[in-house]
């Protein structure tokens, strides 16, 4: 796990940016617990409901529950104060089980295609991305993909230039899978170890927009062995159960690998990000919480209970 280190000023730039979410959550729960002399059922009713507006999802707010009456049916929790300590611990349990950052290997080609709705900000996280991945001295190439939209290549090639690494794309309109074809093989010559590929961003109801990705994965697959070795999906957290929705379905058609949740800055809803981890299982990989070039980071599950909690970083 990530140490307070390497966080520094982006542990409290996380903290800052969590604000929103930690008062939904933490303020509630607090104005629930405080004064309360006895853990009855009516505290846990209320809790309950808190927890589910708090974007942490019904399930994980029915398991935290029941682990809290256990606990007090064993004695182990007394103090209604106390449930503030299970909360923050339980949090911790389950994102600790999503965090996974990449695993690139040494040697080979390694490709990444990124998928998500219009919105969620992925082709400026696939340029953070690209930067921080070239700072681990990886020789990174970034496809343009997304030929529906003229301004995406542009928006792309702009990123390619501000990092310094090489851009394939062609003209607008083009077959994206024509795109993938020359960035895979550019790799396979010797010109990358990483290849991103940006893709349109999509509605996950569109059958035949879900179809050209599967179509693209095919193709980067016949050309090089195991290739996507990653489906990375971007979501936004502002959307709250939609993220969830758009995560449940991107993961059922094309096979999701990987998530970054984007603009935690500007949302009382970052408890998402928990019902995500609880409901779906796949490993968070980045988050990101600002527009600075360094706002995306590998996700750090302590780090980031810690922000809504605000207590130091561990």
């Amino acid at each position: 796990m990530a140490s307070s280190v390497e966080g520094g000023g982006f542990f409290e730039r996380l903290k800052a940016g969590l604000a929103k979410t930690s008062k939904s959550l933490l303020d509630n729960i607090d104005g629930i617990i405080l004064g309360k002399k006895v853990i009855d059922q009516a505290l846990f009713d209320d809790l309950e409901e808190v927890l589910i507006m708090a974007d942490v999802g019904a399930a994980f707010a029915h398991d935290l529950i029941e682990k809290m009456r256990e606990q007090v049916g064993r004695r182990e929790l007394d103090k209604p104060e106390h449930l503030r300590r299970v909360l923050r611990d339980t949090m911790a349990e389950i994102l600790e089980k999503n965090e996974a950052p990449f695993a690139i290997p040494a040697e080979g080609i390694y490709t990444v295609m990124v998928v998500g709705v219009n919105g969620t900000g992925k082709t400026t996280t696939i340029g953070k991305l690209a930067r921080l991945l070239k700072g681990e001295g990886r020789q990174v190439l970034l496809a343009a993909a997304d030929t529906f939209r003229a301004a995406a290549a542009e928006q792309l090639d702009v990123w390619a230039q501000r990092v310094g690494i090489p851009l394939v794309r062609q003209e607008a309109g083009a077959d994206p899978t024509a795109v993938v074809f020359d960035a895979v093989n550019a790799a396979k010559s010797g010109r990358a170890q990483v290849v991103i590929v940006d893709t349109a961003g999509r509605l996950h109801t569109k059958v035949n927009l879900m179809e050209e990705l599967k179509k693209m994965k095919r193709i980067m697959g016949r050309e090089l062995p195991g290739a996507p070795h990653e489906v990375l999906l971007v979501l936004d957290a502002t959307t709250g159960q939609n993220a969830v929705s758009q995560a449940r379905l991107f993961r059922d058609e094309i096979g999701v690998t990987g998530l970054v949740l984007t603009k935690l800055d500007g949302t009382a809803k970052g408890g998402v990000v928990v019902r995500i981890a609880a409901e779906l299982g796949i490993p968070i990989r980045y988050i990101g919480i600002g527009e600075k070039l360094d706002d995306l980071r590998k996700f750090n599950s302590r780090e980031f209970v810690d922000a809504i909690f605000k207590t130091a970083a561990t």
